[in-house]
């Protein structure tokens, strides 16, 4: 349509190539490469930029792998063409432009895909850097014509995640080739020694016998959603990881019945525990295989394979893991509707005592955030909406729109869960084979107890639901109460020695009253000049640690200081509010021996201060610059160290910001 013949010709990809050209160019780049370079690029950055917007995030396995290897091909070309800083990321409102009136998803996970881009190429550039010092050592006494040995190739591979593409493009530019025999030989060792050590655990024996205990008993049925208790039929006992035909009271074994109200950890639930009546306890229930389940017991009576049992569980712990599970389903939709589209479940433990969730998110979750996330769960609880659920094929189901999670396996029918209300809609429609409460009042009350991140892009939240939301808040008011009972027994003890250091200074101070002799007023006076001066002594030692405890504060809440690349340099630009003027200066000193520049800032009840170091000999045109920006005039000091302020502490990320841009 277009008069070409070629994918890249079209209008698409070049104006993505004359975007690529453009910023390589500002960060030092080429943009007379052959073609190739820019091609892969634009291409990757499309393919890196819709799979982070449908949630995949970059990792060491599964699709997160095969998303990281393209992001690095691409990453790869541009550290050939010179690039000094990361490149990927600045080309995504380019990419938006292009994209986004078809596919809006790129303009609502705008902020997750560049920043995942960044970090990606930060970390890569890293690995980079590492790698090529590493592949120097070893190929400098090699000549045109010659082979790096497979072992060294394998070390760039496992140490430092050097892809073996990348070391033998680096040395085709110099004639040299790799031993891929003797990379592939190193591989297969690692690959064996892995083996070795899954198989000595035993686990390939134990899952052969479920494997062939299913093929000839077949599928459990299960009861557990109508059920808590059932008659049903042992039909194999295995003990010590063999199969018997009867145990012993005293003996722990695995059970397989016929039919079972009892559910099987999977899915992140854990399995019920209960009772055999008269015959059992029941701590564990696996679901080793599909619509297989298997009991772990307690004998407290001989047991045989015939054998008719009362199969019946905690309805208590049942009724809690199932508050919990639903909750997660809550938790779910409201973090995709605070957080983004982006949000996806990365796994999760639900039990009686707690819930666990893990999500893809690039950054920490706010509390404002969380409190948004916490409000929504707990007014789709109280509006006390029934749960549906219906059983229909995947496919339909994903029309109907249930929310499938990526990497599980569905059957041919699955469990269509429907809970909560939100104007006049369903709140949370997903596929999920658990247990789940009959209504969303059933969980009764919803609380985040915390959050954190568990690896790059992975965040989890932990909370509680029901009845453990009043023993948390139990638990929590205990330690405050005891925080402040101790804190009320130090005041009084600081009080008590106040009270006895007066008195004693008082009773100094008054003398017989036998009329004010020259002599008395003397000595009344030398007296009171030292009580003064004693008080002034000690005032100016709270003021010092009053002071000290201020700079820690303001430099606790200022985080952890890293240093950031701006062209070639390494700066670190920082602000702490609250931290006195005067020690900016032997701060900014010591962040020296980290970074080439150092611009440290606070505000004091409005008023900034701001103070470079820098070993390039330009900090007082930096200060300048930034006392400008402030309101303020002049600035200076000496070319490696200067100070400045200005009334206007609100422009002090601007501030900042012009000092990035001078660099």
């Amino acid at each position: 349509l277009q008069g070409v013949h070629d994918n890249y010709d079209i209008d698409l990809f070049q104006h993505l190539i004359a975007a690529i050209k453009q910023q390589a160019a500002a960060i030092g780049g080429r943009t007379d490469a052959e073609g190739a370079a820019y091609k892969v690029i634009a291409d990757h950055l499309r393919s890196s930029c819709f799979l982070i917007a449908d949630g995949v995030l970059p990792s060491n396995e599964g699709r997160g792998y095969v998303l990281r290897r393209i992001m690095r091909r691409a990453m790869r070309y541009a550290h050939q063409l010179g690039c000094k800083e990361p490149l990927m990321y600045r080309l995504v409102p380019s990419l938006i432009k292009e994209m986004a009136d078809a596919y809006p998803e790129l303009k609502r996970a705008e902020a997750t895909i560049t920043e995942n881009l960044r970090a990606e190429e930060e970390r890569f550039k890293q690995t980079l850097e590492r790698g090529l010092k590493l592949l120097e050592e070893e190929s400098t006494k090699l000549g045109k014509g010659q082979k790096l040995p497979g072992d060294a190739a394998f070390r760039l591979y496992d140490t430092y995640g050097f892809p073996l593409d990348l070391t033998q493009d680096i040395l085709r530019a110099r004639g040299i080739a790799v031993d891929t025999d003797g990379f592939e030989k190193c591989m297969e060792g690692q690959r064996e020694m892995a083996r070795a050590a899954w198989s000595g655990s035993g686990e390939k024996a134990v899952g052969k016998l479920w494997f062939e205990l299913k093929e000839k008993l077949g599928a459990t049925k299960f009861l557990g959603y109508e059920k808590t208790e059932t008659e049903a039929k042992v039909i194999a006992i295995v003990k010590n990881s063999e199969p018997v035909q009867n145990a012993n009271a005293g003996d722990e074994v695995y059970i397989v019945l016929d039919q079972t109200p009892f559910y099987g950890e999977s899915g992140g639930q854990i399995g019920d525990t209960g009772a055999f009546a008269s015959l059992a306890t029941i701590v564990d229930t696996q679901k080793p295989l599909e619509d297989f389940i298997i009991h772990k017991a307690k004998l407290s009576a001989p047991v045989r394979i015939g054998d008719k049992v009362h199969a019946i569980i905690d309805t208590a712990l049942r009724d809690k893991t199932r508050a919990n599970h639903s909750a997660t389903h809550l938790l779910h939709k409201a973090l995709r509707e605070t957080l983004g589209d982006h949000v996806t479940q990365k796994g999760s433990y639900v039990g009686p005592d707690r819930l666990r969730f893990d999500f893809s998110h690039p950054k920490a979750v706010s509390k404002e955030e969380l409190a948004t996330v916490e409000r929504k769960v707990n007014e789709v609880i109280r509006r006390n909406t029934p749960v549906e659920c219906r059983v229909m094929a995947p496919d339909e189901a994903i029309k109907a729109g249930a929310m499938a999670l990526f990497g599980e396996k569905y059957g041919d029918q699955v469990r269509v869960l429907s809970m909560g209300e939100d104007g006049g809609k369903t709140y949370s429609t997903e596929l999920c084979g658990g247990t789940h409460v009959r209504a969303t009042g059933d969980i009764g009350l919803f609380k985040i107890t915390s959050e954190g991140s568990v690896a790059s892009g992975i965040r989890r939240i932990e909370a509680v639901t029901g009845e453990a939301v009043r023993e948390y808040f139990e638990a929590q008011l205990s330690v405050q109460n005891a925080q402040l009972q101790k804190a009320i027994e130090e005041n009084e003890r600081l009080l008590a020695a106040l009270s006895k250091d007066v008195k004693a200074g008082v009773e100094k101070l008054i003398m017989p009253a036998s009329g004010l002799t020259q002599e008395i007023y003397e000595t009344l006076s030398s007296r009171i000049s030292d009580a003064i001066q004693q008080l002034l002594e000690e005032n100016k030692k709270l003021s010092r640690e009053l002071a000290e405890a201020k700079k820690q504060q303001a430099l606790s809440a200022g985080g952890e200081v890293k240093p950031e690349a701006i062209g070639g340099i390494q700066f670190i630009g920082k602000i702490f509010d609250g931290l006195d003027p005067k020690e900016l200066r032997p701060l900014a000193e010591s962040y020296r021996q980290q970074a080439d520049v150092v611009a440290l800032a606070t505000n004091v009840e409005g008023k900034a201060s701001v103070v470079v170091a820098s070993n390039k000999g330009n900090a007082v045109a930096l200060v300048q610059a930034a006392v400008a920006e402030l309101g303020g005039k002049g600035g200076g000091g000496k070319p490696d160290v200067a100070q400045g302020g200005g009334p206007q502490a609100e422009k002090l990320e601007n501030a900042l910001s012009i000092i990035r841009q001078k660099l």
